[in-house]
């Protein structure tokens, strides 16, 4: 580059820049400029050159380069871990809701309209009940009873419970398949053709009728006396929660629902005053 003359102070008015061959001296190319066009196609050229580098790094694979950026993996993960929050955090507040419907019950008042709370929901500072009650895979109900204080149950294992007059109505006539553990199995299997009637072995109201991961299609009722009976995997259920149901009634068809189910059976659970009871002394299956 070369000035081209100079003005009356003696300072460059103008520039000049040229190619020259190397060995000719012989002038290949020149152009011809003012300071004041030099200092704008300088900033021209920066500006370029800073638009070319941000669209490299902000429209290209490059980006995941850049220290912190999170890459399409991350993100995928995020978005997948956010869903999954979603879903417990509604699955804890259905089962918040049914466990104040329970007590409700038991305390002879009317059970909560579940499922327009849940549809409306607008209700999820009803509830305080701990989260953590709900990860056993297949005792939620049982632990929620067994935690709560307000049945006020002492030396458990040695009282008598005051059933043995009440008469019960077989839920499912079949195979009892396992039989009752209190330890580690708290509840009985009954085998039957698919699609069997499930019935209600005593009069009462549906407390919950519902799906879960674990159980399938559940139905909770409760009874007199402090008695609820619990019926799992069933593939169709035929009641709804607040539902009244007679001795008998068909509430559900025997199935194999539930991550839990190893085939076609009913599981059944019958609870007295916040204890398991083993069905088989009340019931002829």
């Amino acid at each position: 580059m070369a000035k081209t003359h100079n003005n009356r102070d003696g300072k460059p008015s103008g520039y000049r820049f040229s190619l020259t061959d190397d060995k000719t001296h012989e002038q290949l190319y020149a152009f011809h400029f003012t300071k004041a066009g030099f200092i704008v196609t300088v900033f021209s050229i920066l500006v370029v050159m800073c638009v070319v580098i941000y669209s490299t790094i902000a429209y290209t694979p490059l980006r995941t380069f850049i220290p912190g950026y999170p890459d399409a993996q991350t993100k995928r993960a995020a978005i997948q871990n956010a869903i999954r929050i979603d879903s417990l955090e509604n699955i804890i507040y259905k089962w918040e809701l049914y466990s104040e419907s329970l007590k409700r019950v038991m305390e002879g008042e009317s059970p909560l309209k579940l499922d327009s709370m849940i549809n409306a929901n607008n209700a999820k500072a009803q509830i305080t009940a701990d989260a953590s009650k709900f990860q056993h895979k297949d005792s939620l109900l049982r632990q929620h009873v067994r935690e709560e204080e307000q049945f006020g149950i002492s030396d458990r294992d040695h009282r008598d419970l005051p059933i043995e007059g009440m008469l019960f109505f077989t839920p499912l006539k079949g195979v009892v398949s396992q039989g009752y553990d209190k330890a580690v199995h708290p509840y009985v299997d009954i085998t039957a053709p698919a699609g069997s009637v499930v019935k209600a072995t005593l009069d009462g109201t549906v407390i919950y009728a519902g799906w879960s991961e674990d159980s399938g299609y559940t139905i909770h009722i409760q009874h007199a006396g402090d008695i609820v009976s619990i019926y799992k995997h069933n593939e169709k259920l035929l009641k709804k929660t607040g539902d009244k149901v007679a001795a008998g009634a068909p509430i559900a068809l025997v199935g194999n629902t539930g991550s839990l189910s190893t085939g076609v059976h009913l599981h059944f659970e019958l609870w007295h005053k916040g204890e398991t009871i083993n069905p088989v002394r009340y019931i002829n299956f």
